[in-house]
């Protein structure tokens, strides 16, 4: 990789990518942990949807996570910091001390395998269990919220992941992993842009594997037809992730049927159609609001416009303000991948920068999927009791 002429950013010298592709992930542990200790005190029990119940011995479950969070933020900032001062900021010192951020891997990997001892020891082999099996796109119906809720968060660490396979291939192509200029081209045209899919990849088979069992049960051919539709959904990627990396990868001899022109217009109609896409199903389907319904005004004044009749948070400003973020950030998140904004996407800086805020969105998607169904719940067990009321009053 030829370099001498490529300027070094501040963000590869100081936080070289290995350690950016280790952070995300941490930043991600507390920010579900916010999640958490958020319902806790807004009185949303969470456990049932999690069925993850604990003993009264057991810390809240919040409180569990914060401490693995604590202890992974530890372990990461002790490396760092000893990384910064063997560096002290001089490239090539940053380039020789990969072994640093290397043993980091490690050490987070042994906070989840360590088998000796009891500390979050069930919580930690659960999740282990069930990130195996939604890697393979599997899907546990007793525990199908919890699996679907972790799959569809693994979606916002595409890009990490892809990070992730280009610091495996650096280290094995002998191309220093904390080299400040990192050889994005590692892994060929092929490999990272696979990367990238596998979450996708991962929630297509499990909506596949819900419309399946839908039907088998006998269930409305309507209700089924929503895990089609959100397959569909996840497939729309597919095209962004293949057009931006022919498009980034082009070359004259090898592109037939396609001009560069052409991939780029092509390349823009996937993003548009995945970015309202996605939007739309989260708004609608995860949320569960109107907005972009026909039922967006209630004719008798149940519930404020775009919103839905139950809703446990109180302010409406909350579910308009989350739309207009949800909205903006599904934006960046399509951007990340465009082969077309060099000023953004070939600085370390801006590609960490949108990873940082589909992290953030996801943190505010999970407050509100998990309030609908809550919920939901809610609202079923008001209608028995309503419908419980109008029989008595008919025997009566």
């Amino acid at each position: 990789m030829e370099d001498e002429d490529v300027p070094i950013e501040s963000i590869s010298i100081w936080l070289p990518l290995p350690y950016r592709v280790l952070l995300l992930p941490i930043i991600g542990v507390w920010l579900f942990a916010l999640n958490i200790h958020y319902f806790h005190i807004i009185r949303i029990d969470i456990s049932p949807f999690l069925r993850y119940t604990r003993s009264s011995s057991e810390p809240p479950l919040h409180r569990s996570v914060y401490q693995i969070a604590l202890l992974l933020s530890t372990l990461f900032s002790a490396n760092i910091l000893l990384f910064w001062i063997f560096t002290g900021g001089r490239p090539d010192d940053v380039r020789q001390w990969e072994i640093l951020p290397m043993i980091l891997f490690v050490m987070i990997a042994v906070v989840f395998l360590w088998p000796v001892g009891s500390w979050h020891k069930r919580g930690r082999w659960r999740f282990l269990r069930m990130f195996r099996r939604i890697l393979v796109g599997g899907l546990d119906f007793d525990l199908r919220f919890a699996d679907v809720l972790l799959a569809d968060a693994l979606t916002s660490y595409a890009k990490v992941l892809g990070d992730a396979a280009v610091v495996v291939c650096m280290h094995f192509r002998g191309y220093s992993t904390t080299h400040p200029i990192p050889d994005r081209s590692s892994g060929g045209m092929f490999l990272v842009p696979c990367v990238i899919a596998i979450p996708y990849l991962c929630r297509l088979r499990q909506c596949i594997t819900e419309y399946y069992s839908c039907r088998s049960k006998g269930l409305p051919a309507r209700e089924c037809r929503l895990h089609l539709f959100n397959a569909a959904k996840y497939a729309s990627a597919f095209p962004v992730i293949i057009l931006g990396a022919m498009e980034r990868n082009y070359l004259e001899t090898q592109v037939k049927f396609f001009s560069r022109d052409g991939l780029a217009k092509s390349w823009y109609a996937a993003v548009m159609v995945n970015t309202l896409f996605s939007f739309y199903w989260d708004v609608t389907s995860d949320w569960d609001l109107t907005l972009l319904t026909s039922r967006r005004s209630s004719s008798g004044g149940e519930y404020p416009w775009g919103l839905r009749r139950y809703r446990h948070f109180v302010a409406s400003e909350f579910y308009y303000v989350a739309i207009m973020l949800d909205f903006a950030l599904r934006c960046a998140w399509s951007v990340k991948l465009s082969p077309h904004l060099d000023f953004l996407n070939e600085m370390e800086g801006g590609i960490f920068i949108l990873e940082v805020l589909e992290v953030v969105r996801r943190w505010i998607w999970v407050f509100f999927r998990v309030e609908k169904e809550f919920m939901a719940g809610k609202e079923a067990m008001m209608e028995m009791m309503e419908g419980g009321t109008v029989l008595s009053e008919f025997r009566d």
